[in-house]
Parts: structure tokens; sequence; C-alpha cells
């Protein structure tokens, strides 16, 4: 069974309700329709019904539920709690009002926080930042998370190396220049997330373009601060660095450079310096490899809130409701 198969299996044993704000994007009509048509998990879409139908043509969205913002029942009861929220930023029970209903983001976000929905996947016409701004004011981190950052999980096809083929990329969409003590929480974080999505012990390699002190830089410095870091909050976990990519992948490279290590070569969890790498990294493999690349997945937010590349697939959608409702079952 491949890592996408699992992963909607896994959410069909306990199908959860997902928000498609982005409820006139062909796309994401695609993924509506294929979603309910597996059973993988229940599906919202914000917007007018007839018109959102319209854009739906040859699609069967029977199964959705549609939530129109100028005639929600409960669409007051949502205004006065998002009120409540940002009225300590100076927010006015108008405005708030007038979020709600003209920005199926907030709206969106705020279905999940009432509970009405267990988690949102946006971004195909959207920016990260316009995707990501509503959960951090409204549903902000989880409890003894220091940090929201993201990951890509990427399958590539006839692998030996990491999990057969599946691996955690972080962060690849969201932390731009972590400082040490980011980098160690992406690091923690990440290794959760593979973890919970993959079901196999997370071995996690701090990257760097030095192994063990073959270079020296201030951007080693940091990847070695925050493998101390890292290792000082979560000292069971199988973590370190600073590897470079064949050091941390390959067992013949990670014998040689770094011996005697339980990472090295073995490597599942990819922890990247920046996200300039981290980004590039991903669409290498994606592009290249011609690997499978689902995210970028947000990790840190107290609800599942994920996020989608613009130039995503009806496909690549798919996957992601079936992570963020996996994300949603914990």
């Amino acid at each position: 069974m491949s890592f996408l198969e699992n992963v909607i299996a896994r959410a069909k044993q306990d199908k959860k309700i997902i928000v498609l704000p982005e409820s006139y994007e062909r796309r994401s009509l695609e993924a509506a329709h294929t979603t309910l048509r597996e059973g993988t998990a229940g599906i919202v879409l914000i917007g007018k019904k007839n018109e959102i139908l319209v854009k739906a043509d040859g699609l069967d969205l029977s199964e959705a539920v549609f939530i129109d913002p100028d005639t929600y029942e409960k669409m007051d009861e949502l205004i006065d709690t998002f009120y409540e929220i940002r009225k300590s930023k100076g927010m006015t029970r108008e405005e708030a009002s007038n979020i709600l209903k003209r920005d199926p983001q907030y709206l969106g976000v705020m279905l999940v926080k009432a509970g009405l929905t267990d988690g949102m996947v946006s971004g195909a016409v959207h920016s990260t930042a316009d995707t990501l701004r509503p959960a951090l004011q409204i549903l902000k981190t989880k409890p003894d998370t220091k940090l929201v950052s993201a990951f890509f999980v990427i399958v590539v096809p006839d692998c030996q190396y990491g999990a057969d083929g599946v691996f955690v990329f972080a962060d690849s969409g969201l932390v731009q220049n972590p400082n040490p003590e980011e980098l160690a929480a992406i690091a923690v974080s990440s290794a959760g997330s593979f973890k919970q999505l993959v079901q196999r012990e997370p071995v996690v390699a701090m990257l760097s373009h030095s192994t063990k002190g073959s270079a020296k830089h201030p951007d080693v410095d940091k990847v070695l601060e925050a493998v101390r870091l890292a290792k000082a909050a979560a000292p069971d976990l199988l973590l370190d660095g600073e590897y470079q990519l064949d050091a941390a992948v390959v067992p013949e490279v990670g014998a040689s450079k770094a011996p005697g290590s339980v990472v090295a070569g073995k490597a599942n969890v990819l922890v990247f310096p920046d996200l300039d790498a981290g980004n590039i990294g991903y669409k290498l493999a994606q592009r290249l490899a011609k690997a499978e690349a689902y995210g970028p997945i947000t990790q840190g937010v107290a609800r599942p809130v994920n996020d989608l590349s613009r130039g995503c697939s009806a496909d690549d959608i798919v996957g992601v409701i079936a992570i963020t409702a996996v994300q949603a079952q914990a």
C-alpha cells in the first residue's frame, strides 16, 4: 500500500469534515468530487450553491454541504466569536462581520474554530500568507508549540532511501530563515508529523553544506546549535547533524563521512537550514525525480489548516484533504 493509499484508508476509518473555501476554483471542486465519491472526508464549500454548481458542471457534489455567508444560520454566532478573539487588536463587530462575509478564508477558519468542521485546505488561488494568516490569528498555536512551520511529504518512486522512498522535507513552505531555536523546533515538530502520517520511526538529519565539520562557516554553526537544542528538547529522538544530503540518506556515504552514526545514511526527515534550500529541494525532487509532493502541510497550528501550492493539481488537493483529515483525527 502506498503512502497516500494508507492515509486515505486511515481517513475513511474516522471520517472528518474538511472545508474548502476556494469553492469557485475548478480544481477544488474536482477534489471535492473525488473525496466525496471515495468517502475519504465530508466536504464543506463556502459560497452561493447555484454559482458553485455552475462551476462544477459535470461533477457530483450532492453530498457536499454549502454555506452561504449571506444566509447561514450560525453566522451571527461566528461573527461574535471572531469579534471576541480580535477585539483586543482593535477590531469592531462591524469589521468582524464584513471580514467573515467577504473573505471565505477567514470564514473557513472560523468554521474550524467553532468545531463545525475539522480542518481546512486552501491555497490553490491564494498565497500562503493569505491562507495561514487567519489560522494564526484565530486558531493560534498548539499548546507547548513554539513555532508554526510547514513541510512536504515527498514520495520518491523506486527509491531505497528514507522510509522506502518516503520523506518529510522541512521547512519547505513557511519559515524564511530560522534561527537555531526555530530550526530545532522545526526538527522536533517534523519528527512528530512523520511519525503521525507515515507511521514509521523518524530519523532526523539536520542538513548543511558541511558534514561533521568538513566546512567552517556561521551557517554551519547555526545548524550545529540547532542540533544541540533539538537533542536537549527531545533526547530520545534519532536526530543528528550537520550532514550534507548524501551523507544523510545514502548508507555508504553516511558510513564513510560519519562512521558509527545511527542517523547518517538512514534519514527520513530532512530539515533544511532555510526556506530557500527547503523549497528548492522539494521542487528538485518533484520535478526531476518525479516524486509525489504533498504540501505544504502546516504543523504547530491548534487545528489543521493546510496550504496548497498554487501550481497544484486536483489530485494534489485530494491528497492534502486526506492528510488534513488524518491530522484532525489526532
